[in-house]
């Protein structure tokens, strides 16, 4: 073999140092970010197997024209108030008319398993059904009563 076959290996061998230098960071974070991905998902599938609601009664006062709604937090998560939202008639009432309560707090974002929170929205005419959406779509829905 000559210098030139010699030369001509190092740099092919050089060449392919490189590429692999170059492919695996590149392969290794991309399989990192896969599997970072799954592990979130999971997460988030466990999260809304362990959040719940349940809308334990809606009554529509005419004297007064409000909706009240009282729903329990019956998960094992932490909800926030701020993203619970209460549907009437598959319309989300202005926020400006709604209050919500947990516990009788209306100053706490915290809605905590077993307590129950109270909507209020002042409404025009009585709703048909309302419901309650929690975290990661979580939901539960029914009739209102009229008084």
């Amino acid at each position: 073999m000559g210098l030139s076959v010699s030369a001509s290996a190092g740099v092919v061998f050089l060449g392919v140092f490189l590429a692999i230098g170059i492919v695996y960071p590149a392969a290794a974070n991309g399989f990192e970010q896969v599997t970072d991905a799954r592990h979130d998902a999971t997460d988030r599938a466990l999260e809304q197997a362990n959040t719940g609601v349940d809308v334990t009664n809606a009554t529509y006062d005419t004297t007064t024209e409000t909706l009240v709604v009282n729903a329990t937090n019956d998960g094992t998560t932490t909800v926030d108030v701020s993203d619970a939202t209460l549907l009437v008639d598959n319309e989300i009432p202005a926020s400006a008319d709604t209050t919500v309560t947990v516990a009788g707090d209306a100053d706490t974002d915290v809605w905590l398993p077993g307590e129950t929170a109270r909507f209020e929205v002042d409404l025009g005419s009585a709703p048909n059904r309302t419901q309650v959406v929690v975290d990661h779509g979580v939901r539960d829905a029914t009739g209102v009563e009229v008084n």
